[in-house]
């Protein structure tokens, strides 16, 4: 190896190491580096270092911006900032950089989220979190005949609620008209775009043919005297904004699109103040400009707007973002409609968009499911573009199995008797059994029952106690039934185990405990029945495992009752 080749080599790893640490130099890291271009050299590693060691002297003797010149002239590669390799549960995303990634969702506002929303949500969500990037919500609501007044709020709860709280921003598309407006009268300006009037059969005609309308080629400032004209003088289905494009495009959605219409319906958020809507594809592409969006994940039935959105940006000079879809998710067996719902709901069929039935974010809020149940689903799903159909037994398999590993831990164990009857154990001693809130957090203390023989159990374990038989009270005792009476026989449950026959074990209460609980079923049918007097200390919102039947949440305690909603096994 030449003398001058090793000096360079020297040289670019000096100045790379004092240019990284403000003109510090490290001569042990400088060889290290040296030794790696050229192993050769480790023969003869004191002559190496004192050469390193009188480049370096030159060196510090730089001013910062003179290292950066003579790095830039030697090695310019090592001026370039490695993008920091991101890790994570999905796959990566194109042109995607630590901490610069913004991510968006787009509802309208026809009512709150449901589980079709979910998906889409929830993996955006997991792409910003794992880029340490922004999460956005953005409101569309530039259809004035679709909306639902209540949804601009029920919204962003569902999707703080779905994220941890850790939504970055919420826009609502009709406070942004006067954008919209700027950056179309700037299209006609420019000659991107035209007012047209022709009627709509006449021009959809024209189109299917690749033949231009007439009111394409007005001049400009006929052209900005119409797009005028739009917000005092034209009438609804009058005239439209259209953008120009290539009027023989292969795919006929993409010749002369709309971009802004009129409609005088009144709209919840500026009534009859304004008229003229921008079309989604371009309302969609000025917001992901002024918000920074690096990258649109959405449904693949939308790839087709994707590309009509790049086109506005480019006439626009602006950066497009990352366009990635995902294949349709059909849920089977599921009513997700919220025109539908909202009808049910104002005929009393439902209680209001929590009730139990619905698939909306806030009934399986109220349920007990977990934000992370969603996400999770979503991450097992990731982004691809194959097509799913997802039958009803197995989406909520699934999620029910997530939810279950969040909520386990967390919820305390509880006897709950339905519909309840009596039953003597003759002989049966007094007892004080200590049980677990939980059995695998035994710090977590002790419930107590204080039981002296007569006890409650569920009119359905009846039927699976017969005679001959030794049974078991769950932590109590073993009894055995002669005669139709019950009688004990021992407290061990080595006894129950080592019985000739081993019968059934039931969960059970003391006779004393008159504390009243109702469990609203996924059916909206009420199970009533007594529960532990422990319960007692339980706030609304807790989440408990009614032993040997069910997870449940507590919606409302009154004096006397607990009501409970089912959750999931």
């Amino acid at each position: 190896m030449k003398e001058s080749s090793t000096g360079e080599t020297i040289l670019r790893h000096t100045l790379k190491n004092a240019y990284d640490f403000n003109g510090s130099i490290n001569p042990k890291v400088v060889m290290g580096l040296t030794l790696r271009d050229h192993p050769e050299l480790k023969s003869d590693v004191p002559k190496l270092m004192k050469e390193i060691e009188i480049i370096a002297k030159d060196v510090t003797k730089l001013s910062k911006e003179e290292i950066k010149t003579r790095l830039q002239k030697l090695a310019p590669e090592l001026l370039i900032e490695k993008k920091e390799e991101v890790k994570g549960p999905l796959k990566p995303l194109p042109n995607a950089e630590n901490g610069k990634v913004i991510v968006r969702i787009a509802p309208s506002p026809s009512g709150p989220l449901h589980i079709g929303h979910a998906y889409g949500a929830s993996l955006n969500y997991e792409y910003a979190k794992m880029y340490n990037g922004k999460f956005i919500l953005r409101i569309e609501d530039t259809n004035p005949e679709n909306i639902y007044d209540p949804a601009y709020e029920l919204i962003p709860e569902d999707a703080q609620w779905l994220t941890d709280n850790k939504l970055n921003q919420t826009i609502i598309q009709s406070e942004r008209l006067g954008k919209y407006y700027d950056y179309a009268e700037k299209l006609v300006t420019m000659g991107k775009a035209y007012v047209c009037t022709c009627d709509a059969d006449e021009f959809r005609e024209k189109k299917a043919r690749g033949e231009a309308c007439s009111c394409r080629s007005l001049e400009t400032k006929e052209q900005q005297l119409r797009y005028a004209k739009m917000f005092n003088e034209y009438a609804e289905g009058e005239a439209v904004l259209r953008i120009k494009t290539d009027i023989k495009d292969k795919n006929p959605a993409m010749r002369d699109f709309s971009i802004m219409r009129i409609n005088e319906h009144l709209h919840p958020k500026t009534g009859k103040e304004q008229k003229v809507w921008p079309l989604m594809v371009f309302s969609v592409a000025v917001d992901d400009h002024d918000l920074g969006i690096t990258h649109v994940l959405n449904g693949k039935d939308h790839h087709d707007n994707g590309i009509k959105e790049k086109m506005i940006m480019e006439y626009l000079r602006w950066k497009t973002p990352e366009y990635k879809h995902w294949g349709r998710i059909n849920f089977e067996g599921f009513k997700l409609s919220t025109t539908k719902t909202k009808l049910a709901i104002e005929q009393k069929e439902y209680s209001g968009w929590d009730d139990i039935r619905l698939m909306t974010l806030m009934a399986l809020r109220r349920r007990g499911y977990q934000a992370g149940a969603f996400r999770r689903y979503a991450l097992e799903i990731g982004l691809s573009l194959n097509d799913k159909t997802v039958s009803r037994e197995e989406f909520w398999k699934n999620i029910n199995s997530f939810n279950k590993e969040i909520i386990e831990s967390k919820s305390n164990r509880y006897f709950f008797i339905d519909n309840p009857v009596e039953a003597n154990i003759l002989n049966a001693p007094p007892e004080k059994v200590l049980l677990d809130l939980h059995p695998d957090f035994p710090q977590r203390g002790k419930r107590e029952l204080l039981v002296k023989g007569l006890v409650l159990i569920a009119q359905s374990d009846l039927s699976r106690l017969g005679e001959g038989a030794v049974h078991r009270l769950m932590d109590y005792c073993n009894f055995e039934i002669k005669d139709g009476k019950w009688k004990f026989v021992s407290e061990s449950l080595d006894d129950y185990k080592h019985a000739k026959i081993k019968g059934s074990i039931v969960h059970w209460l003391p006779a004393e405990n008159k504390l009243k609980v109702e469990v609203l079923q996924e059916n909206n049918t009420i199970v009533s029945g007594i529960g532990e007097e422990a319960m007692k200390e339980l706030k609304v919102g807790d989440l408990v495992q009614l032993e040997r039947r069910y997870f449940a949440r507590l919606d409302k305690k009154e004096n006397d009752k607990l009501t409970f909603w089912y959750l999931h096994k």
